[in-house]
């Protein structure tokens, strides 16, 4: 959590940043380089000089961290420099999903099909003999029956949405927009 780098003692305000840093299993960044005493200090107010503003990341991201200074001739703040950090992110490539084919529920809004449905389920509920002694494989069970017939009625989608709708278009919006 600390580097060993820090400018000056270290004082009671100071004490408890560090025990919140441990607490939360975080690392202060301005301590963790090495560099002369202008880049260290933050606030400079004639002889005071101290390092009262810090950089805290997380544990896991401190590898990521490059560099962390005060550029000594930039206030941004009456009496406090500006302190910078350096941090390296790599990019990844967005890995495509792999489409899985999905049941078209939609379809049970047809009445046609929703009473085709209706009527296969009720068969093979009636046709499954009930031997199971546990609530969750009767619930599983009643699942698979379910889910096969809607398969079989309504059958799968055969690739990815090639046009996303979205539930807020409507022809107010369209009449709006032209």
């Amino acid at each position: 959590m600390h580097g060993g780098f820090g400018y000056g003692d270290r004082n009671a305000d100071g004490s408890r940043i560090l025990e919140f840093a441990d607490g939360l299993n975080l690392v202060v960044c301005n301590t963790l380089f090495m560099k002369q005493e202008s880049q260290l200090m933050t606030y400079a107010a004639g002889p005071v000089k101290r390092m009262v503003d810090y950089i805290i990341v997380r544990q896991e991201d401190k590898a990521k961290v490059r560099n962390a200074k005060v550029i000594a001739n930039e206030e941004c703040v009456p009496k406090h420099k500006l302190l910078v950090m350096d941090m390296q992110f790599s990019t990844r490539k967005r890995q495509r999903k792999k489409f899985e084919p999905r049941v078209r529920v939609w379809k049970l809004k047809e009445e046609k099909t929703c009473e085709e449905y209706q009527s296969m389920v009720k068969d093979k509920v009636a046709e499954a003999e009930c031997k199971c002694t546990d609530v969750n494989e009767d619930r599983q069970q009643m699942k698979n029956i379910i889910m096969d017939t809607a398969q079989v009625t309504c059958g799968l989608t055969k690739g990815p949405c090639r046009h996303k709708e979205t539930w807020w278009w409507n022809e107010e919006v369209a009449e709006a927009v032209r």
